[in-house]
């Protein structure tokens, strides 16, 4: 089947195709509205060396730089991530999603650390006190090891929390999905009238069925009497001269 005979069953079948085109549309608004736009707030740390180690460097933290502070930065986004830090936040006002996670092609101890959720003004303040929160678990961190203050790691903010940025991939993506399933179901019924129709309409399925008590031909109901009076009517004409 090529594309004209497909665009002419569409044609043929129109009152199949356009109910359901409708109710596409009605799917596609359904959706729309019920999946909202989410917002995303976006903060960048980096952890620093403590101000014992940087004697040597005349206290410039961004001079000593070591490989441990990579693995203190992945553990504390562990621990952001666990379901205790997910509880403190949410009792301090974090609303929506939160993620704490080493920066992406990061050269050095670098976190991201983002608030998702459907009020942007929200995911900005609860980015900000998840900030606030990281430094704090930091800290906490190494008081439990009776770190001294001197030779605490540190946090330093690079980037702030930043103004909230639409997220509209994950939306996009349902209404791509709602709008060709619709499609899709939409040309499947309007086929299925098709080839409904086309076998109802072949030549010979109405045709009536032999009767199945039909009684054959015999002498005695007078299917043969013909032929026994042509038989002697041919004797006769023989004999005659």
């Amino acid at each position: 089947m090529d594309l004209a005979e497909i665009w002419r069953v569409m044609r043929r079948r129109w009152y199949v195709l356009l109910p359901g085109l409708l109710l596409t549309a009605a799917l596609i608004a359904g959706v729309y509205v019920l999946v909202p736009v989410e917002y995303r707030s976006q903060s960048t740390v980096t952890l620093l060396n403590s101000k014992k180690a940087t004697v040597a460097f005349d206290g410039n933290p961004f001079l000593s730089t070591q490989a441990s502070l990579t693995g203190m930065a992945d553990g504390l986004a562990r621990n952001l991530n666990s379901d205790d830090s997910r509880a403190d936040l949410k009792s301090q006002g974090v609303t929506g999603e939160y993620e704490a996670k080493i920066a992406d092609n990061a050269q050095g101890p670098f976190m991201w650390l983002s608030v998702t959720g459907t009020d942007p003004a929200a995911a900005l303040k609860s980015d900000e006190i998840f900030t606030k929160y990281a430094e704090k678990r930091l800290q906490e961190f190494q008081a439990q090891q009776s770190v001294t203050a001197e030779a605490m790691i540190r946090m330093a903010t690079i980037v702030p929390p930043q103004k909230p940025e639409a997220q509209t991939k994950t939306r996009l993506q349902y209404l791509i999905m709602a709008g060709a399933l619709g499609f899709v179901l939409s040309l499947v019924a309007t086929f299925f009238v098709e080839a409904r129709r086309r076998r109802s309409d072949k030549p010979g399925r109405h045709r009536p069925a032999p009767a199945e008590n039909a009684e054959p031909p015999t002498p005695e109901n007078g299917a043969g009497a013909g032929t026994d009076d042509s038989r002697g009517a041919r004797a006769s004409a023989g004999a005659s001269p």
